[in-house]
């Protein structure tokens, strides 16, 4: 008994002329010339290379007369659709060519020329995904500006959305405050969300202050009177090596409906016995960076945002951020 021969697919028309059927694998064959042909190859490319069958079959579509790249596509489409039982959709939007399936966009095919961005996608502007930086400090999301566009992406900060509450940072860990903060915010917005906690952990002092850096001196703390109150709680630590320090970064990456992401990074160093250097915040003019004998006051921005607490987290962040 003969194998029943395949279903021949054909669309005809006064400029256009497609035969097709399914076979062992997938590829295109035409009577038309070479640059058109490797035009063909590149414009159907993803839609018949994303075809899979269970019995490993593919189709073979030919190429008589051809004009429209949006017949061919629509062509491709009927077959795939009735031979393989999936549920694709063609559709022209501003110029392209879309391909989707349950309301998921599989394939957009520009003309050679492209199309207006603006036309496209309604706002130039706001195109890209975004990641909202919970901070309200323009100074800090500059420097994940930097770092997040080099991975396509956009940033925001707090200061984009005045309507949103503070979060109280009442953990007890970097850890639990930078979660509270980008978790918290993610499940208000729905947004991709950045937290950051930061702080000065001194060996001699037990690791404090610890998450209470910032108001180490009280509730009205300022940065000149918590660096007072760290040189006071140090008076008796009289050598050098006993005054060892490191700056503290946690990083907490949070989206709804997903397990947030966390690293941390360290930058060591000592306790000075008196400020000095003009830059920087906090207790930078208090820092003696390991091995420098600088004060992290004394560095350049460019320098301190190449080896800081941060600029280590954030390469961390760099190496497992893009398969989270």
């Amino acid at each position: 008994m003969n194998e029943k021969s395949p279903k021949i697919f054909e669309y005809r028309d006064d400029l256009d002329w497609f035969v097709g059927a399914v076979s062992d694998y997938t590829y295109i064959s035409s009577f038309v010339d070479d640059e058109v042909h490797f035009q063909i190859q590149h414009d159907l490319a993803q839609l018949l290379e994303n075809q899979q069958s269970s019995e490993d079959k593919g189709i073979h579509i030919h190429v008589i007369t051809y004009s429209s790249v949006f017949k061919l596509i629509r062509f491709a489409v009927e077959m795939i659709n009735e031979s393989f039982g999936r549920n694709l959709v063609v559709k022209q939007h501003q110029g392209a060519i879309l391909v989707l399936e349950n309301d998921q966009l599989l394939q957009v095919v520009l003309p050679e020329e492209g199309v207006p961005l603006e036309s496209f996608t309604g706002s130039s502007e706001d195109l890209g995904d975004m990641i909202l930086i919970a901070t309200r400090n323009e100074g800090k999301t500059n420097e994940f500006r930097e770092f997040f566009a080099n991975l396509g992406y956009g940033v925001q900060n707090l200061n984009d959305f005045p309507d949103l509450p503070e979060v109280e940072e009442t953990g007890m860990t970097f850890e639990e405050n930078a979660r509270l903060k980008a978790e918290t915010i993610a499940e208000m917005t729905g947004k991709m969300v950045l937290a950051d906690d930061s702080g000065l952990k001194v060996d001699a002092l037990g690791g404090l202050p610890g998450v209470w850096s910032a108001r180490f001196s009280g509730p009205d703390a300022t940065d000149d009177t918590n660096n007072q109150k760290l040189l006071h709680e140090l008076a008796v630590v009289f050598e050098q090596k006993d005054r060892s320090a490191q700056f503290h970064c946690t990083l907490v990456l949070a989206k709804p409906g997903k397990a947030s992401l966390v690293v941390e990074a360290d930058w060591p160093g000592f306790i000075a016995y008196e400020a000095k250097g003009e830059h920087g915040f906090g207790y930078d003019p208090l820092f003696i960076v390991a091995d420098t004998g600088k004060r992290a006051a004394e560095l350049t921005t460019e320098e301190k945002n190449s080896q800081s607490h941060r600029a280590l987290a954030l390469k961390k962040l760099l190496e497992v951020f893009p398969t989270w």
